[in-house]
């Protein structure tokens, strides 16, 4: 099963072996505490609409893609503010890029010289979502 991000009817298959790094790292509760005048704790709670991050990397060894899906994938982070479909573990999520942490990047796997960069290069993605 491999994971897909879809914009515009335009989808992009990404390696499975991504690793969601912070899937266990939010929690859906939201809550403020403050001490009132009288000393007393005032406790606020609430369940977050949204807003989850996702953040996937690829490894040294796993889930690399080639620059020429770097570069449709950069060319869709810098369109502000648009929604794609994310399916990851077999579940839809919509998902904005969470540019506040930095979008979408991409490391070359080789170092080599300018003249040796060729749209099939592998590059180690991370992706930063949030969904809405």
């Amino acid at each position: 099963m491999s994971i897909t991000l879809t914009y515009s009817g335009t989808t992009a298959y990404l390696s499975d072996r991504l690793h969601w790094a912070d899937e266990f790292g939010w929690s859906p509760v939201e809550q403020v505490t403050a001490y009132s005048t009288t000393g007393r704790l005032l406790v606020d709670v609430a369940v977050k609409q949204s807003g989850q991050p996702v953040t996937l990397e690829g490894t040294d060894t796993n889930a690399w893609i080639s620059r020429a899906l770097c570069s449709t994938l950069q060319a869709w982070a810098a369109l502000p503010g648009i929604q794609l479909d994310l399916v990851l573990r077999g579940a839809t999520h919509q998902v904005i890029f969470d540019h506040a942490n930095g979008g979408f990047s991409a490391q070359p796997v080789w170092k080599l010289l300018d003249g040796e960069i060729t749209p099939e290069l592998f590059y180690r993605p991370t992706f930063r979502f949030l969904k809405v």
